[in-house]
């Protein structure tokens, strides 16, 4: 299929852009997760293995650094391996070749420093441990930005720890609640997450062709080494391990992918706490609601036909990312689930866009969720109209704990039932003459001299009947000091 030439003469299709995918089209995301990235892990990856070659005598002394000028992202086409690849299934092997070729190149002293390159290595080894790589390097990112948003949360718990809002359920308002323990519980999610995600090992892989270190084992049998610290496969992996800044593993990992499926597992649980928040703040910046607004900035929330439409962007994309991150970490268990043999047959080539799909997604989103939480706008006026509009009945449950012990049986019915019929009876009137009608009825149905008006109104204050809210927030806060930072009082002191 024939395609025009680009600016620059490049081909339209041939990287990818994010063109379709907003919330990770950034320069951030690309420098991280593209396949720049993954070129530059594979080749730190087969650069970091000639070190550990070099140090414990298995390469020529010098053949390291040769390796690693060859091993200079900038000389390598990542479009042109994408396509070599299809020959190998993987882009190790084109990369590999070409890695070689620069190696042999560059040996103007003719060391033989081509013998560090990838020697008893297999592509699983190198392909596995780039992405741990890749991965570590996007997670520290994303934790930068959870950092950030919980911040801006804790600050948001503290400032509006006396802000009444309504709570709802199922869609309908439930009781008085809040707007500091909404942001309190976004903030336990979002840490929750996080710290799942910081506690997360990215392992080194080496095993070889089929998991059993046979040709490491040749290696470091015939070794230079000194014998005093003769090197083992199992010390040079810890050596890779040292040398990229990974986890090193007890053994090769490259059928059993528990490090995949956990970090797939993490970063969902993030886009699933990113995207409650999204999901809050769409349905309470609708214009009917009122109650928050995302921050603004110059060409954000447009349409291309509704000039005057200010579009909560920032939650549609995080909640757009959400919204995909289980199906991409089912396909990692997928995978992992189908793992046979000592190498599988397609289901170890499913993992590598999964993975990184969710790395990009998580990132991107991460970024989007900190400016939304660093800068919300709460209105905290709307908040009590709205709170206002269910009226006394918003306080049933309240009232009924404390009054329905007071009244006698009546007509078969306890106290409780009493004030339900009472409720029921408010709801068959129209909305705006529900406030009233409930308090009729409500004084009618308590005998004289039982609930006085000031214990009434008491009942009916909002306010009242907060439970442990404040306690709540502050546990919360409490309990992750790591993402809350130690200038929030979580009893509100800084409260604006």
């Amino acid at each position: 299929m024939s395609q025009s030439a680009g600016a620059g003469g490049a081909f339209p299709g041939t990287f990818d852009a994010g063109l379709l995918s907003p919330v990770s089209a950034s320069p951030v995301v690309a420098a991280l997760t593209g396949d720049g990235a993954v070129l530059a892990a594979i080749l730190a990856v087969e650069s970091g293995w000639a070190a550990v070659l070099e140090k414990a005598g298995l390469a020529p002394a010098g053949s390291a650094a040769v390796v690693s000028t060859a091993a200079e992202p900038g000389r390598y086409d990542a479009a042109d391996i994408a396509r070599r690849a299809q020959g190998g299934g993987n882009p190790v092997i084109p990369l590999l070749a070409d890695l070689r070729k620069n190696v042999a190149a560059l040996d103007h002293a003719g060391i033989g420093a081509a013998k560090a390159v990838h020697t008893s290595l297999t592509s699983q080894d190198v392909l596995d441990t780039a992405l741990m790589l890749l991965a570590r390097n996007t997670v520290e990112a994303v934790l930068g930005d959870l950092k950030g948003t919980t911040a801006a949360l804790a600050a948001l718990a503290g400032q509006h720890a006396d802000t009444l809002c309504v709570g709802r359920s199922l869609t309908q308002h439930s009781l008085p609640y809040t707007f500091g323990l909404r942001a309190a519980q976004w903030f336990h999610g979002v840490a929750a997450a996080g710290r799942q995600l910081a506690g997360l090992q990215f392992p080194v892989q080496s095993g070889g062709a089929a998991g059993t270190l046979a040709a490491a084992t040749v290696l470091t049998a015939d070794s230079a080494a000194t014998p005093f610290n003769p090197a083992t496969p199992f010390s040079l992996a810890d050596g890779l391990a040292a040398q990229l800044g990974l986890a090193p593993a007890p053994g090769p990992w490259h059928t059993n992918r528990l490090p995949v499926t956990a970090l797939g597992h993490a970063l969902a649980s993030v886009l699933d706490a990113l995207g409650k928040i999204a999901a809050d703040v769409l349905f309470l910046s609708r214009p009917e609601v009122a109650e928050v607004a995302e921050p603004r900035a110059a060409g954000r929330g447009v349409s291309s036909a509704m000039p005057q439409k200010q579009n909560p962007v920032l939650s549609v994309l995080v909640r757009s990312a959400a919204l995909q991150a289980p199906g991409l970490a089912a396909q990692l268990h997928l995978a992992a689930a189908n793992f046979n043999d000592e190498r599988p047959d397609g289901a170890w080539h499913t993992e590598w866009p999964a993975l990184r799909q969710l790395l990009a997604l998580t990132l991107g989103a991460a970024g989007h969720a900190r400016e939304l939480a660093e800068g919300l706008r709460v209105f905290s006026d709307a908040m009590r109209r709205n709170l206002d509009l269910a009226g006394p009945l918003l306080l049933a449950e309240g009232v009924s704990a404390a009054v329905a012990p007071l009244l006698p049986e009546r007509d078969g019915l306890n106290g409780r039932q009493q004030l339900q019929a009472v409720v029921d009876r408010t709801l068959e009137a129209p909305p705006a003459e529900q406030p009233v009608t409930y308090r009729r009825l409500l004084r009618d149905a308590v005998p004289a001299g039982t609930l006085t008006d000031l214990r009434l109104a008491e009942l009916l204050d909002p306010a009242s009947y907060l439970g442990q809210s404040p306690e709540i927030a502050r546990r919360i806060l409490a309990a992750y000091p790591d993402f809350a930072p130690s200038s929030t009082d979580p009893n509100g002191a800084n409260r604006g």
